[in-house]
């Protein structure tokens, strides 16, 4: 990697890192730069200025946050820096990542944090998020992005046709495979 980066990703905690795997996985395909930290709103909040000033350093666009339980993180990310924040929820086991998402969508006025949904779906959303943010004054990746939405319209439509050839009962029996 380079020392630009485009997205600067903060997970909570080691165990958030599964989730990063997900926001990963779509930065890989539209080829953005990121970096990947942990560090803790509440046990290291000097280690996690150090991760925001070195990603400001490095020209970085979007921070991404990941934290689960009372997810402080996207809070704090957001009250350090200027650049969009996106706060992805972890589902845990004690409220399934309701918590997570309350914390994160109830900022004060002032520190915006973007939400997106727990879990695997909201990991993988923050990055196309991340990718939207960026495009907007890059035309690459804006055409890149109308591949990838179009990818999706035709995935949906191939598995209808998929559902309509085969009957439900075979195409569910197919899905548990």
């Amino acid at each position: 990697m380079e020392n630009r980066i485009d997205v600067a990703i903060i997970a909570g905690s080691r165990s958030d890192l599964v989730l990063v795997g997900e926001t990963i996985k779509v930065l890989d395909e539209f080829k953005l730069f990121y970096s990947v930290n942990i560090a803790s709103a509440h046990r290291t909040a000097e280690h996690l200025k150090q991760c925001i000033n070195r990603a400001e350093s490095s020209c970085v666009k979007v921070f991404i946050a990941v934290a689960g339980m009372s997810a402080a993180l996207p809070g704090v990310v957001a009250s350090e820096t200027v650049l969009p924040v996106i706060g992805v929820p972890v589902e845990c086991k004690h409220l399934a990542g309701f918590d997570a998402l309350l914390s994160i969508s109830q900022m004060p006025k002032g520190v915006p944090v973007a939400t997106v949904a727990v879990g695997k779906a909201g990991a993988a959303n923050a990055a196309i998020l991340a990718v939207q943010i960026i495009a907007i004054d890059n035309y690459d990746l804006k055409a890149k992005l109308k591949s990838y939405k179009i990818g999706l319209a035709e995935l949906i439509v191939k598995e209808n046709l998929e559902l309509q050839k085969d009957g439900f009962k075979k195409y569910i029996t197919g899905l548990k495979k």
